[in-house]
């Protein structure tokens, strides 16, 4: 099973030789030890996120490899969630929200039922998942959007947004560990990190904005994204 601890900013996600899958700057396919969530400063503008992060896992005493997500959220907001083969870790932050409204949806870019509070301490949303299942490549990238969609499903029924413009995720597996083909909603991997994604989450919210507010709307956050405008809509048997 996946082991976590926390130490100097940087959480680490350990299980040795994970496969892991992982979105945002230097992500991809990999094998490795560990994963990591790191606390970066207020102002934080360096762009050599390799050696910073590895800086940062070595001043913590971390000396598995593995990648690394990056956020302006504190480690002692984080939490974690277990359910059957799956764990999570989750750290939450909405300095930066983003939404997708939809026209002529009911409710529009409302505040969810989060009693949450807020300051203007940029944040991201980042998820480590990790399950002692063993996944083919393709299985991990569904059980990366699985996870994405679980992580969406719950901001927007708790704050009103889809997520923030920093949010990233990192999803590992077991190689040795029993197969599953499959990793979508319907499958008890999928099931499992939906209710670790949910309630991780939740907890991570709760942690971080128990005396700040959140953001009524995209406009009132200092770093917000609303996507408007229409695309071109056609229909593809047309095309020819």
């Amino acid at each position: 099973m996946f082991e976590t601890a926390l130490c100097d900013g940087v959480s680490q996600f350990f299980r040795p030789s994970t496969r892991w899958l992982v979105t945002g700057l230097g992500g991809g396919y990999r094998t490795a030890d560990a994963a990591y969530n790191v606390t970066v400063p207020e102002g934080f503008d360096r762009t050599d996120i390799d050696s910073y992060a590895a800086g940062r896992l070595d001043s913590a005493g971390f000396d598995a490899e593995g990648p690394a997500l990056l956020t302006g959220v504190n480690q002692t907001d984080a939490r974690a969630a277990r359910s059957g083969p799956v764990v999570v870790l989750a750290t939450a932050g909405l300095a930066n929200p983003a939404t997708l409204p939809v026209p002529g949806a009911d409710g529009g870019e409302t505040r969810g039922a989060g009693d949450y509070r807020f300051d203007d301490t940029p944040g991201t949303v980042n998820l480590l998942v990790g399950t002692t299942c063993s996944l083919s490549d393709g299985a991990l990238a569904t059980l990366l959007s699985t996870a994405v969609e679980a992580k969406t499903a719950t901001l927007q029924s708790l704050t009103g947004f889809t997520g923030t413009t920093s949010d990233a995720v990192a999803v590992g597996c077991d190689p040795s560990g029993e197969r599953a083909t499959f990793a979508g909603s319907a499958t008890p991997v999928g099931a499992a990190t939906r209710r670790c994604v949910r309630d991780a989450l939740r907890a991570s919210l709760d942690a971080r904005y128990a005396d700040r507010d959140v953001p009524a709307a995209v406009d009132s956050a200092e770093y917000g994204v609303r996507t408007d405008g229409r695309a071109t809509v056609f229909d593809p048997s047309e095309t020819a």
